[in-house]
């Protein structure tokens, strides 16, 4: 098992960062017709957060956006990794509780943000980050 642990580890990180930089630029209009455009992601936030005041929207939608590209970009190369990957997990699971309470229960599973959400969590747990900046630093 210990064997494959590093590879594992390795592609833990990439799949999440990878998650998370998809959903950015999907937002952002960067997958072209793929894309689903800032104006949808405002409406679907508005959705997921249907507790809070329609006027913190955008806020909502701006800080999630900066954060998911953090965070996607440190996954990605490595840095801080365990630090990044518990930020991660809360935020997914932020937005797990969030779905939970506009949708229900079914949402959040099909879509697997608890999965995400724990799959990070995971990744905090390592002993050591092959093949990252963090240890070439």
């Amino acid at each position: 098992m210990k064997r494959y642990q590093d590879f594992a580890v390795l592609l833990l990180r990439l799949a999440l960062s990878a998650g998370f930089i998809s959903a950015v630029s999907s937002r952002l209009g960067l997958w072209g017709n793929y894309s689903s455009g800032w104006e949808n992601f405002l409406a679907y936030t508005e959705k997921v957060n249907s507790f809070a005041p329609k006027s913190c929207i955008p806020s909502v939608a701006i800080t999630a956006t900066i954060a998911e590209t953090l965070l996607g970009i440190l996954l990605l190369i490595g840095f801080k990794t365990r630090l990044s990957a518990i930020a991660t997990s809360l935020l997914t699971l932020l937005f797990a509780v969030a779905m939970t309470y506009s949708f229900g229960i079914k949402d959040p599973l099909d879509y697997s943000v608890f999965v995400f959400s724990m799959a990070a969590f995971l990744l905090s747990t390592a002993e050591q980050y092959k093949w990252s900046l963090d240890e070439m630093i």
